[in-house]
């Protein structure tokens, strides 16, 4: 086995800790993947793992199975390839009380809320066989819990929080975002409502996105120690850089612009207006323009920001149908049609921007006029297709992954993407482009022909690509800086004892320590 590092540490022996969060969107995925770089960059052999993920924001493994981008991400961070291990099973939200279930990758069907709580004891063996393959082969695995562990009308069949961590023996560290407010009573509030067997597994805190002197912390940081016996193992700064790679849609805003906007090469900028659709799937796709400096990007919920927009986006989606019905509802559908500039469509995107969409599958509504922008008809099947496909557009190779239940039918048009085979992938037509292809933005030279042409259709003769932006070396350096945060802001000490001895025994029970029973 390798070591462990070199500020104490021992050897790892199939260790493992969860990290949970106080609320959605807390910190958990990027304090994983801090821990996971740190911990790779120290020699440790360590995988990331979430037993449990609800999001649209998905990538393909290269054995052609479906993850949460998040722990693709965190993969990443441990110098490895993404895997189906590390996300057993994935919850796709195609409404507001049904979803789609992925088990190690493979879409098995359909569930309300409800149905799939009689699904759980099943997936359970299921996530407890793949952490413990995962445990036989590495030295550390960091698991990330899924929203609350405080949901306490969820806890008598968990299989992401604490029921995962009662049912592996694994240590807790609870993070709480500071930027929201309360993170005190988050915290504490979190612990109290546990069980006193779950209460036993949370060894520690840590507070997140904090902006400020520390200092002025301290004596909250003391009392909360004080009033549950647990300390509190470090405290991240905010850092703006942090914005890539979202865990999931809701992190951004309904009408905000994405990333950080620099300064353009040129004398103008590239407007661009994403339509933000109810059912968004794999939101993540724009952030590549995003990095891009005089790019402005922003999501949009309403016709009137589309009025000075350069390029209009139209994302993926998760209910194709239902989200076209929707931007036809909004009026979004008839602003998107009078844009006279450039228009891209990604997957669900593509779909709608086709002359006509046959769907007997997912909202089983049969065929539906498109918005006519293309003349490509689309057929949804049973079957999802799944893959990492190669060609070539607008002259630059490039590479994407595919995630979608409907595929072309017909096409009129010419293709965006040429396959090594010659056949096309995708539509181009003037100003207008769909393909089913994700992330085929973060191809460094694609992208910028790709703003020369949407640059050309929409008059900005005075916008410059820039050069030499690195999508890739963004995002490694994105988890370089996590890493760094996590050795300058926490007990990496304590961090590796809860690793190597799990949580120590005797921790005070908190009251009232779960929720009585109800009559």
């Amino acid at each position: 086995m390798m070591s462990a590092g070199t500020d104490g540490g021992g050897t790892f022996v199939r260790s493992a800790l969860l990290v949970a969060g106080t609320t959605s969107d807390a910190g958990k995925s990027v304090l994983v993947a801090g821990l996971c770089r740190w911990l790779a960059r120290e020699g440790v052999a360590v995988a990331p793992f979430k037993a449990q993920n609800m999001s649209n924001n998905s990538v393909v493994t290269r054995d052609g199975g479906e993850i949460g981008r998040a722990q693709a991400l965190q993969a990443a961070a441990c110098g490895l390839e993404p895997s189906v291990r590390f996300n057993p099973v994935l919850l796709k939200p195609g409404g507001d009380r049904s979803s789609q279930v992925v088990v190690l990758g493979r879409a098995v069907g359909e569930v309300s809320a409800l149905s799939y709580r009689a699904r759980k004891a099943e997936l359970m063996t299921t996530v407890l066989d793949t952490l413990d393959s995962l445990r036989d082969d590495f030295e550390a695995v960091v698991c990330e819990g899924a929203g609350s562990p405080a949901e306490i009308n969820l806890r008598a069949d968990d299989i992401a929080n604490m029921g995962l961590a009662r049912a592996a023996n694994l240590p807790v560290v609870v993070v709480g975002d500071i930027d929201r407010g309360g993170v005190f009573a988050h915290l504490f509030g979190t612990l109290a409502l546990l069980d006193p067997a779950d209460q036993a597994l949370v060894a520690g805190f840590v507070v997140n996105k904090f902006r400020g002197d520390p200092a002025l912390l301290e004596p909250g940081l003391r009392q909360l120690r004080a009033l549950t016996g647990r300390p509190v193992h470090g405290v991240l700064p905010w850092r703006e850089e942090l914005w890539l790679d979202a865990e999931d849609s809701l992190s951004y805003a309904a009408d905000g612009v994405i990333g950080r906007p620099e300064a353009p090469r040129g004398d103008q900028w590239l407007r661009v207006a994403v339509v933000r659709l109810p059912r968004i799937s794999n939101a993540t796709d724009v952030e590549a323009l995003a990095c891009e400096p005089g790019v402005s990007v922003r999501f949009v919920t309403e016709p009137s920001r589309l009025a000075d927009a350069d390029l209009v986006v139209l994302p993926g989606s998760k209910a194709t149908v239902e989200d076209l019905r929707w931007l036809r509802a909004t009026g979004l559908a008839d602003a998107v049609a009078a844009h006279d500039g450039p228009v891209l469509g990604i997957c669900g995107g593509f779909q709608m921007l086709g002359a006509r969409i046959d769907d007997p599958v997912e909202s089983r509504a049969g065929t539906v006029a498109g918005l006519g922008l293309l003349d490509v008809d689309v057929r949804f099947a049973a079957d999802k297709a799944l893959g990492n496909p190669r060609g070539t557009a607008f002259g630059e190779p490039v590479t994407g992954y595919e995630i979608h239940h409907g595929s072309v039918a017909r096409s009129a048009e010419d293709g965006l993407v040429t396959l090594a085979d010659g056949t096309a992938e995708g539509a181009l037509r003037g100003r207008v482009a769909g393909t089913h292809w994700h992330g085929l933005l973060e191809n460094d030279a694609f992208r910028r022909a790709f703003l020369r042409w949407a640059a050309g259709h929409a008059g900005r003769d005075g916008f410059t690509p820039a050069p030499d932006v690195d999508f890739a070396g963004r995002r490694a350096a994105q988890l370089d800086l996590l890493g760094d945060l996590v050795v300058e802001h926490l007990d990496t000490g304590a961090v590796k004892d809860l690793l190597e001895r799990g949580a120590p025994r005797g921790l005070p029970v908190i009251p009232p320590a779960g929720a009585p029973p109800v009559s």
